[in-house]
């Protein structure tokens, strides 16, 4: 008894296997650029630079919580450069409050 799972006979018992392959080619270049993708998002969105080796070599490790502090303290770095928050004074309760223009 031959029992067989997968036979290629002529061209068409390719498409398959190569569909395959190009499913695992996408999946690996997806997991080889996370770190570049979270360095761009990074920059775009906190101004922040930060090298996708720094990344990778923090991720290999500490994994995702290295990472997750890294950014959080590359964020509060950032803060406090810019200095404190200026928090406009309240109005007492007598003043009126001024209108928005239209």
């Amino acid at each position: 008894m031959n029992i067989s799972f997968f036979e290629i006979r002529d061209l068409v018992g390719y498409a398959p296997l190569a569909f395959a392959f190009l499913l695992l080619l996408i999946l690996i270049v997806s997991f080889r650029s996370r770190a570049t993708v979270f360095c761009q998002y990074l920059k775009t969105m906190t101004g922040i630079e930060l090298k996708p080796d720094e990344v990778r070599r923090v991720y290999q490790i500490e994994g995702k919580d290295g990472v997750r502090s890294l950014f959080l303290d590359l964020l509060i770095r950032e803060d406090l450069k810019t200095g404190p928050l200026q928090i406009p004074s309240e109005k007492k309760k007598g003043e009126k409050k001024e209108k928005a223009p239209a």
